[in-house]
């Protein structure tokens, strides 16, 4: 699925009014404590890592991501590919610890 097709898909299921934006916000901080609350039980309290809970709550974080986008009037696709854009500048040639 293109993140696009995601974006289109997902605001069947947004609501509100001038405070959408705000609800938006706040729910994707709330649902992004909730993957780094799994993240940490995992590797300070030796639970063994929900991987389907995980989706779940990464799934959650991805709606919210999508429809501030959507509120914005910003296609889903460009926040990926200004990401990647990104990425490709500050680590030209990937990832070294060493630099």
């Amino acid at each position: 699925m293109e993140f696009n097709e995601y974006q289109e898909a997902a605001k069947r299921t947004l609501y509100g009014n001038e405070q959408v934006l705000t609800n938006c916000a706040l729910g994707l901080a709330g649902e992004s404590g909730q993957v780094v609350d799994l993240v940490k039980s995992y590797t300070f309290k030796g639970k063994p890592l929900d991987k389907q809970q995980l989706i779940h709550e990464m799934g959650d974080v991805l709606w919210y991501l999508s429809q501030v986008a959507e509120w914005a009037d910003i296609p889903f696709d460009e926040v990926a590919q200004a990401n990647i854009a990104t990425l490709n500048k500050r680590y030209p040639h990937g990832f070294d610890r060493r630099k």
